[in-house]
């Protein structure tokens, strides 16, 4: 099983935006790191959750356990609902590519647990240029 650290970060809100996606399994460690442009932090921690389901589905990982340290990413999944339809469309990419996986898993951790991918997500709000968005 892959296991998949995403997180998303946000230098305002909204502001310059990045995600961040570490992945480990079979023997090797991946790490990605995107910039997303200008987005509030709730949208840049789903945006991280749907690169790092991407990843995953493009490279053939078909049983994947993500971890997410947003409570709201990891609740919404859940229980499949957002109280804020402006993360519905999210939630809504996030659904239909977790059934494209055999086994799919979400879990939330403590943010200390997630050093790597905060540290990406944070490396990717650097390399924002003025126009770029999702």
């Amino acid at each position: 099983m892959i296991e998949v650290y995403v997180d998303g970060a946000s230098a305002g809100d909204p502001g310059p935006s990045g995600a961040g996606i570490f992945i480990k399994g079979h023997g090797k460690a991946e790490t990605y790191s995107f910039p997303l442009g200008l987005m509030s932090n709730h949208e840049a921690e789903y945006v991280a959750l749907i690169k790092g389901m991407e990843i995953c589905l493009e490279k053939g990982y078909s049983v994947a356990s993500f971890r997410t340290d947003s409570q709201l990413v990891d609740r919404a999944v859940e229980k499949k609902y957002v109280k804020n339809q402006l993360f519905s469309p999210f939630l809504q990419r996030i659904l239909e590519l977790s059934v494209e996986f055999d086994l799919f898993f979400i879990k939330w951790i403590p943010s200390k647990e997630n050093k790597v991918a905060d540290q990406l997500a944070r490396s990717a709000i650097l390399t924002n240029k003025d126009n770029e968005s999702f």
